[in-house]
């Protein structure tokens, strides 16, 4: 009897979602206001709690890892943003008076890879000037002011400036809990260009997902999967996946910043959304949008709130085992004052049994 109810509570624990104890959920991270001076933003949460709470995701019997990025290549789609990305396979070469044989790859001229495939940006990758530009006179850079009233001359002081301040190098290692909302479950299909997942979406996917009780919590990692992804092609040869996207709305990104998450990540090129026509000016920004800023949820994630934005995750495979919770790790490049870089975002949790896992009797039953 006592192995039956410790084989039913065992079953009960692995097809429910794998959601922290309550006492790592309470564990306490450091609270803003932070120091005049700060560069990290919302990742000033990430600690000794954080840890924490990746950790037990990572401890869980079942647990696997989830890769979350997509493998770079030169025919991968592409930024219309950023430079062309070309890697050049060099030569195999030798060294004189050795048995030694090495390869390496080049970068064409102007790329700009840390803002291409699955990347992160720097908190300096935006910034508000007092006034729309009207595109014809000088850009008044000058005038920029960025996250924690930093102003131009603190950042970038000259046009051929590295970033002095908030750049990608002052991100810690993102070493933390993480919580999939999947929108194209809750909305029954993939989401469109121009279509908004909204606060309130994010508060039905709580409920649907079986998370009310857990909700954000300050410290998370956010993925949002619209089912954009479903039009990444590589080789991208329809040239369609970056001319349009759903995205975040202006209320999802200050609910979110409310939660105090450290990253926002979505399977989408912009976070933004881009409705077909708006990257040529043919259409306007999403409802709700504060005028002159057409990418709100930049603006407000990285030059307001301090919380740095995932672009192009790799969410399919993390939903198709709904993993809803688990312990994700981020690690952008330290390039020295840059306002990005591309990243390898993974997972660690747990699925439940029937999302690609085997039960224990059919486990046993194959022995």
């Amino acid at each position: 009897m006592k192995r039956l109810i410790g084989t039913i509570l065992g079953l009960a624990v692995l097809t429910a979602h794998a959601t922290e104890p309550d006492n790592l959920r309470r564990l306490k991270v450091p609270p803003p206001p932070w120091p005049q001076g700060d560069e990290r933003g919302m990742a000033n949460q990430i600690g000794p709690a954080t840890f924490a709470r990746c950790a037990w995701h990572m401890q869980q019997p079942g647990a696997k890892s989830y890769e979350l990025s997509y493998p770079r290549s030169n025919t991968m789609p592409l930024s219309p943003f950023a430079g062309p990305y070309v890697v050049k396979p060099k030569a195999s070469a030798g060294i004189p008076g050795t048995a030694h044989a090495f390869n390496s790859e080049q970068l064409n001229e102007n790329a700009e890879p840390a803002q291409q495939g699955t990347q992160m940006d720097a908190l300096a990758h935006f910034g508000a000037l007092k006034q729309p530009w009207d595109g014809k006179s000088e850009l008044p850079a000058g005038e920029a002011v960025y996250y924690g009233g930093f102003t131009q001359k603190d950042v970038k002081p000259t046009p051929d400036s590295p970033l002095l301040k908030l750049g990608i190098d002052k991100v810690p290692p993102i070493v933390t809990s993480a919580v999939l909302f999947d929108a194209k479950a809750y909305k029954k299909a993939s989401m469109k260009d121009g279509e908004l997942v909204t606060a309130k979406d994010l508060e039905g996917m709580l409920k649907a997902q079986g998370l009310a009780g857990r909700g954000v919590l300050p410290g998370d990692v956010v993925y949002v999967r619209t089912g954009w992804g479903d039009h990444w092609r590589d080789p991208d040869t329809e040239k369609f996946y970056y001319t349009k996207a759903p995205g975040l709305s202006f209320d999802a990104a200050q609910w979110l910043a409310e939660k105090r998450i450290v990253v926002i990540a979505l399977d989408t090129p912009f976070v933004d959304t881009v409705a077909e026509g708006m990257l040529m000016g043919k259409a306007g920004p999403a409802p709700g949008t504060p005028p002159g800023f057409p990418f709100a949820v930049h603006h407000h994630m990285l030059a307001q709130a301090g919380i740095h934005l995932v672009e192009n995750a790799k969410l399919d495979e993390l939903a198709a085992d709904r993993v809803w919770t688990f312990c994700t790790m981020i690690l952008p490049l330290r390039d020295k004052g840059a306002a990005g870089s591309a990243v390898r975002p993974v997972a660690i949790g747990v699925p439940p049994i029937g999302a690609g896992q085997k039960t224990p009797s059919k486990a046993a039953g194959r022995k």
